[in-house]
Parts: C-alpha cells; sequence; structure tokens
C-alpha cells in the first residue's frame, strides 16, 4: 500500500475516532433529558429536582473546560484525549450505580468536567492532522459526533425506557459509549500526532 494512502487512512480513522468520542459525550449529555423521568423515579424525587443532574452536568463542563485547559497544557494531546475520556468513563460508571440523588449530582458534575476540554483539544488535533484546506471539514467531523447524539440519543433512550427498565436503558447507553471511547483510543494511539 502507498505510503499516503496508508497516512490518509489512519488521518479518517483518527478524526472518525475523536468524532466517536464526540458522540460518546453527546450520547450522554443528551439522554439524560430523555430518562428524567425514570431518573426521577429511581432516585426517588420529583422530576424537577432531577433535572439538576442535567444542570450538574453543566456545570461540570463549565468549570472543567478552562482549568482542564491549563492543566493539561504540558502533556501530550494523544494523552490528554485519553486522560480526558477515561475521566468522563469513570464520572459516567459513578453516576450509572449512584446510589443516592447527591451522589448522582457529584458525579454528573465529574462527568462533565472533561467535556469542553475533549472538544477543544480534539479539534486541535483533528486540525494538525491535515492539511491547511481540510481543518474545517475535519474539526466539523469531530462536531458532527456530538450533532448525530443530540439527534439521535434523546430520543433513542425515552424509546429504550418504555419498552424496557430505566437502569437497562441507562446502562445500553454508557455501555455503547464506553465501546466507542475504546475504539477511539485503539485509533489515536496508532494516529501520528
Amino acid at each position: 500500500m502507498d505510503r499516503s494512502v496508508r497516512s490518509s487512512t489512519r488521518t479518517r480513522l483518527a478524526v472518525g475516532a475523536l468524532a466517536l468520542g464526540g458522540f460518546g459525550i453527546g450520547t450522554t449529555e443528551f439522554a439524560a433529558m430523555g430518562l428524567l423521568p425514570d431518573i426521577a423515579a429511581d432516585l426517588e424525587v420529583t422530576e424537577p429536582v432531577a433535572g439538576h443532574v442535567i444542570s450538574a452536568y453543566a456545570l461540570g463542563v463549565v468549570v472543567g473546560a478552562p482549568i482542564l485547559a491549563v492543566l493539561g497544557a504540558r502533556y501530550p494531546r494523544w494523552l490528554l484525549l485519553i486522560a480526558f475520556m477515561a475521566l468522563f468513563a469513570i464520572g459516567n460508571v459513578a453516576s450509572a450505580l449512584a446510589p443516592t440523588y447527591h451522589w448522582m449530582l457529584v458525579f454528573r458534575f465529574l462527568s462533565g468536567l472533561p467535556h469542553g476540554a475533549y472538544f477543544g483539544v480534539a479539534a486541535l488535533v483533528a486540525a494538525s492532522l491535515v492539511p491547511l484546506r481540510l481543518r474545517t471539514r475535519a474539526v466539523s467531523t469531530i462536531l458532527l459526533g456530538l450533532t448525530v447524539a443530540t439527534v439521535t440519543r434523546a430520543g433513542a433512550a425515552s424509546v429504550t425506557v418504555a419498552n424496557r427498565s430505566p437502569e437497562r436503558a441507562e446502562r445500553l447507553a454508557r455501555g455503547e459509549s464506553y465501546a466507542l471511547r475504546l475504539d477511539m483510543a485503539a485509533a489515536l494511539a496508532q494516529a501520528p500526532l
């Protein structure tokens, strides 16, 4: 195989993996909206109170982006992306297993911390992998993962809950996201960053 074809394939895989990471983040962020009545019932709180788990995630995004960007400035970008997704995964596993409403708030906040920093670093990595004329396409591909999750996953979570238990739906969404993150980590490890 020609070296340029191999490089092009690796670049597409890396950008696609970054988009899958965005899809995983978007799934976690937006699926909670579709699951809100079930989260409220499971945690034995009202729906308005359960809505705070969405706010806790959003607060984590706002707090985490600048702090993690500054703290991570000296580290290689590929390492930051893997660390952000690991923190994201740990927060999500903890959220899925949260025994009380207050623990759910804490874990959702922690899950949101790497969100903004991930997209910032992923955009930089994607732009650095392609020629100047393709940079906007590479960055928009990463954001496409978030867009697809926004459009498809919130509604899909509601439909899944209507047909199954909320716990099973949440675990299904989490498992789907974890598998995507593992694919992303594998592709990034092979990409020339």
